[in-house]
């Protein structure tokens, strides 16, 4: 018997993520709200928050389903760190997402009161197996 899961349960989970409207730039990885967007924020960046509303895309992916989050550039340094975490938050009910590490900058510090750009990248769930 072949395992299935239904694209509609994937899409779910990923819409979650999308309904983030804080993208935060971390320097350890934050375990709650507060700590994405206070205790460890070195810069955030303003989402549109859902799925094709133009800073997240739902499609199909090789082996299961993706959420691909567009690049921030320019986006102002609050507090100088060295960046290791993105994180996903949505400020209105104060939940944490998602977590992903990153290589802003390439593990560079980044100095308060400049701008750094950050790289889009993708969440992914894939067909059981």
């Amino acid at each position: 018997m072949a395992k299935t899961v239904n694209t509609a349960e994937q899409d779910a989970a990923l819409n979650y993520i999308a309904a983030s409207t804080r993208l935060c730039v971390c320097n350890a990885q934050p375990l709650t709200y507060a700590n994405a967007i206070t205790d460890y924020m070195l810069a955030y960046a303003a989402m549109t928050p859902g799925a094709g509303n133009g800073d997240f895309t739902l499609a199909a992916d090789v082996s299961g389903r993706k959420l691909t989050t567009t690049a921030k550039n320019g986006v102002s340094i609050a507090n100088g760190g060295v960046p290791s975490y993105l994180a996903l938050v949505s400020v209105s009910d104060t939940t944490l997402r998602s977590v992903t590490t990153c290589s802003v900058v390439g593990g560079q510090p980044l100095v308060a009161g400049g701008t750094v750009d950050i790289p889009g990248f993708k969440a992914n769930i894939q067909d059981p197996t």
